[in-house]
């Protein structure tokens, strides 16, 4: 009984062959093959059975013959192949909803008020690192003008005639030269200690949420301490050349308020910007002993042509300041209110596109510094 089974031409030549393939004949004639038996069909591999060469049956002829596994499948190398392929269906999000996180100038403002106690925390805490086991003290706050001031009297004076407004005012060089530097000196000190506020400050960032635009302003209020101790140095000069400040010293507040305003613009963006390219503190010394010679500090605004007068302002609103200042203390005549408005049109649109720019990357400033 072990012979051949099947009618002629059927295709199966032994029953012993179809119990090795798992295969049993049905009464018509045909064969039943489960499905959770075979690994191929026709050549092909069933889904989930991959692998090495694997004997198949081919279901026409009942012949048996070996199939190579499909690129990819059945070998470590091509699965880790298949596992690393993107998959076609993950994609990022859409291109409208890229870079663009809106930002409230009213809410940053109210943020900024709320936070107005960490700020001054950490104005009393960069006065006190600064000055903490010097022997001067706050008086280098005072040591650096002054010295400027003596260099300018000492040269410029001889150099050109770089001193010419002064002496066509009639007012001493050194009152002159010192009323350019305390503007510039405050700008600079802000500029220079606030571009690097956030990378120093890189561990409190990733330790308290607060708004970070709280560690340039506090550079800032220690700028303005500073200022504010250099200021008495006037006092002594006044008395020294017996020149008492003049009555129209009623325009100062506008003038602060235009000195704060450019400050404030450019040491926020700065104090972003040095987070992602750090390069930039490099080069900032060599920009702030630039911009002393192209900000009249030294001279006066009767050195630059008048055509270029309104786009120099522009360009650089901290010149009618000082211009303003030297006008309002030391001549007696208000600020020229042409020059002093455009500077503060500038200003305001410094400070409020720096603060645009500094909130458009305000999200990724603590992962960076």
């Amino acid at each position: 009984m072990g012979g051949a089974v099947g009618m002629p031409g059927d295709g199966v030549s032994r029953v012993g062959d179809l119990g090795r393939a798992g295969r049993h004949a049905r009464p018509g004639g045909g064969v039943d093959e489960p499905a959770d038996h075979r690994t191929h069909v026709n050549g092909a591999p069933l889904a989930g059975h991959g692998g090495a060469t694997t004997p198949t049956i081919d279901s026409r002829t009942g012949t048996g013959r070996h199939a190579a596994p499909p690129a990819g499948v059945g070998s470590g190398t091509g699965r880790i192949a298949a596992a690393q392929a993107p998959d076609p269906e993950v994609e990022g999000p859409p291109p409208e909803l890229r870079f663009k996180r809106r930002t409230s100038l009213f809410r940053g403002i109210r943020e900024l008020w709320h936070s107005r106690e960490l700020v001054r925390t950490l104005a009393e805490r960069d006065l006190k690192a600064r000055y903490k086991q010097a022997v001067l003290g706050f008086a280098w706050a005072i040591i650096t003008p002054v010295l400027l001031m003596l260099v300018f009297t000492i040269v410029f004076q001889r150099v050109g005639n770089l001193s010419e407004t002064a002496h066509k005012y009639d007012v001493p060089y050194p009152l002159f030269s010192y009323l350019g530097l305390l503007p510039w000196t405050f700008f600079m000190s802000s500029v220079t200690q606030g571009s690097s506020s956030l990378v120093s400050n890189g561990p409190l960032l990733n330790k308290v949420y607060c708004p970070r635009e709280v560690f340039p302003f506090a550079t800032v209020i220690v700028a303005t301490v500073d200022m504010l101790i250099a200021s008495s140095v006037l006092v002594v000069l006044f008395a020294a050349y017996t020149t008492p400040p003049a009555a129209t010293m009623w325009a100062l507040p506008i003038l602060l308020l235009i000195q704060f305003e450019v400050t404030l613009g450019v040491v926020l963006v700065l104090s972003a910007a040095v987070v992602y390219f750090r390069d930039i503190r490099h080069v900032l010394p060599l920009l702030m002993q630039m911009g002393m010679f192209a900000t009249p500090v030294a001279y006066g605004m009767d050195q630059i042509t008048k055509d270029w007068l309104l786009p120099y302002v522009i360009g650089n609103p901290l010149a009618a300041v000082i211009d303003g200042y030297r006008r309002s203390i030391l001549y007696g005549q208000q600020p020229d209110w042409e020059l002093t408005g455009a500077a503060g049109a500038s200003a305001t649109v410094l400070l409020i596109v720096g603060y645009k720019i500094f909130k458009k990357l305000e999200a990724g400033i603590a992962d960076v510094a």
